[in-house]
């Protein structure tokens, strides 16, 4: 049996309630897509505000919607702790250059801190 194409063509007036759908369905799709990019790490949510034209307050409300965390979920309390260690070690391996109780008192905010870091978590 022959295959047989048709091809059908049709033109509709768009009326302004139609025109409004289709700049509706573009935004709709200009956001799903930055807000995919911005769910990848592609682009930041400054950048994802700037190109939706938003604000970020607004921005975070879209994030929420489309259960994007405003925090990167990879940091644990090992990686955070491993983090305030290197920290530690390059404050005592500045000791060298700077007076000792200058260092000791920034480790020892440093260290007064890490609770309410961690607490955070």
């Amino acid at each position: 049996m022959a295959k047989t194409e048709l091809e059908v063509r049709f033109t509709l007036p768009l009326d302004e309630v139609l025109l409004q759908h289709k700049i509706d369905a573009e935004c709709k799709a200009r956001e799903a897509f930055v807000l995919e990019l911005l769910r990848q790490g592609d682009i930041s949510a400054g950048r994802a505000a700037r190109l939706l034209n938003i604000s970020r307050w607004d921005l975070s409300e879209l994030m929420y919607e489309a259960g994007i965390s405003p925090f990167d979920d990879s940091p644990t309390a090992e990686a955070l702790n491993a983090e305030v260690k290197s920290a530690l070690e390059d404050l005592d391996e500045s000791e060298h250059s700077q007076p000792k109780e200058s260092n000791h008192k920034d480790v020892q905010r440093i260290s007064n801190n890490c609770p309410k870091i961690m607490e955070f978590l």
